[in-house]
């Protein structure tokens, strides 16, 4: 007989969804119906206008089969599986999410991968272990400034000594390029903490930068960037 899977993570007893995510982002990944349609790879390719696998690659790339990763927050599309098939049966990927219905959608597509679960936590307080890869896919520009700080820096944290850490998110676009004028309008509009993204680099929201080395890709004209800092490892 097939058992349905219990995809309800445990709620810890302090946990309360943030009131930022409640006002803001309600319609997109609190309300039931809304996060049934936008977890769709076809829908996440629009919103990334055509750019979504080659971002989700360019981030896999830097994950490899053994390795155990922790995953900052849902993602919609299938970027968390593809994670968990990536590490193999040898590695492991922890996935955490502040709010409970995402950490139940991610939990749902973990189903049967036993290298892989999901739980609920916030990204800036995201637990003790270290972790050879730490994964920060689309969250930062949808949190306040203070909270990105606070989330980089504990995710850094989280980085064991010759690891890394991986950011993929929005970016300054280049002064020329056509859709600047759409993404200010749009950030606006849809996403008020995006737009400090174009104004900071990752690299100066954490308390610890230093301890890494850093690097950056940007993609599609500057719009998007993948910022990578390895942790140094002491001699």
């Amino acid at each position: 007989m097939l058992q349905i899977p219990d995809d309800r993570p445990s709620i810890p007893a302090d946990h309360a969804v943030p009131a930022y995510l409640k006002d803001t982002y309600n319609w997109a990944y609190l309300d039931p119906r809304n996060t049934r349609l936008l977890d769709n790879e076809a829908v996440v390719g629009v919103i990334l206008f055509g750019n979504h696998v080659r971002l989700r690659n360019a981030a896999l790339a830097e994950i490899k089969p053994g390795q155990s990763v922790l995953q900052a927050a849902h993602v919609y599309g299938t970027y968390i599986p593809e994670i968990a098939r990536r590490v193999g049966p040898t590695g492991s990927l922890d996935s955490i999410d502040i709010a409970p219905i995402q950490a139940a959608l991610c939990r749902r597509k973990l189903w049967g991968m036993k290298q892989a679960h999901a739980r609920i936590a916030d990204a800036s307080k995201p637990g003790d272990g270290l972790y050879d890869v730490v994964s920060c896919y689309f969250l930062l520009h949808e949190v306040p400034d203070d909270m990105k700080q606070a989330i980089v820096t504990a995710l850094l944290e989280r980085v064991a000594p010759g690891g890394r850490a991986m950011f993929v998110d929005y970016h300054r676009p280049s002064r020329l390029h056509p859709l600047r004028g759409f993404y200010r309008k749009l950030f606006e509009k849809l996403e008020p903490f995006a737009l400090s993204m174009w104004d900071h680099e990752i690299r100066d929201l954490g308390a610890d930068a230093a301890a890494f080395e850093w690097s950056k890709q940007t993609f599609f004209g500057g719009v998007f960037q993948k910022t990578v800092a390895r942790r140094r490892v002491s001699t």
